[in-house]
């Protein structure tokens, strides 16, 4: 097997996804960062989207972080995937779903003024709530085997844990499985190390450069 790099961005979502699943398979594989807002002509010509991830498997680049997901489930151990055919697309369905989940974070926090933002704030909680009946969260998302739909949620609750430091906005009120799931996924090894050490003070910064509606609540709580 040739070794794998996994070309990152410090703050993307569906890195992490792609991080996660390595550790958890056991996988060894180099990482190395790019800054997307001003990308070395090396990443321009290996990514014709410009987006991270990039899994480089010797000299091939596989992009998208669903079919890089697919890729490792196909060719490395201990598979993160039911066994059961339709469990496993009703999974893929979910991690899909995920992604939704992620477009809404941001428009969550890219509302220009509190009207649009609380329109995003409530299509989260109502996908939120939509998950919360479905979720088992004993303690991962089908039960006992962690999945890939735990992987690809994680970076999901990741974000709850900077817009929680700025205010309760009430998105995951009542939602009690998804409280527990979070919370077992908030301590696994694999999330955990899926993020720079200094991932919380960059999205911070991120968020506050954003010129948003959320920006401005961050900064009236910093000047209170």
């Amino acid at each position: 097997m040739e070794r794998l790099t996994l070309v990152s961005h410090h703050l993307c979502p569906y890195v992490q996804r792609a991080a996660i699943a390595l550790v958890e398979k056991g996988v060894a594989y180099d990482r190395v960062t790019v800054d997307l807002a001003n990308k070395p002509d090396w990443f321009k010509a290996l990514s014709p989207l410009g987006k991270t991830p990039v899994l480089q498997v010797g000299a091939t680049a596989i992009f998208e972080s669903a079919v890089i997901l697919e890729y490792l489930e196909d060719t490395q151990p201990k598979p993160l995937h039911p066994a059961d055919a339709l469990r496993r697309a009703e999974h893929r369905s979910l991690i899909e779903f995920g992604s939704a989940i992620l477009n809404d974070i941001w428009a969550f926090y890219s509302a220009p003024d509190a009207t649009v933002f609380d329109v995003k704030r409530k299509q989260l909680a109502e996908r939120l709530a939509w998950l919360e009946r479905r979720l088992v969260a004993e303690p991962w998302f089908d039960g006992a085997d962690f999945s890939l739909v735990d992987a690809a949620f994680a970076p999901v609750f990741r974000y709850f844990d900077a817009f929680d430091r700025i205010a309760d906005f009430e998105i995951l009120a009542g939602l009690e499985r998804l409280a527990r799931w979070r919370g077992s996924l908030a301590v696994r090894a694999s999330v955990k190390a899926a993020v720079a050490a200094d991932y919380d003070a960059r999205l911070r910064r991120f968020l506050l450069a954003r010129g948003s509606h959320l920006t401005r609540l961050m900064q009236a709580k910093e000047a209170a």
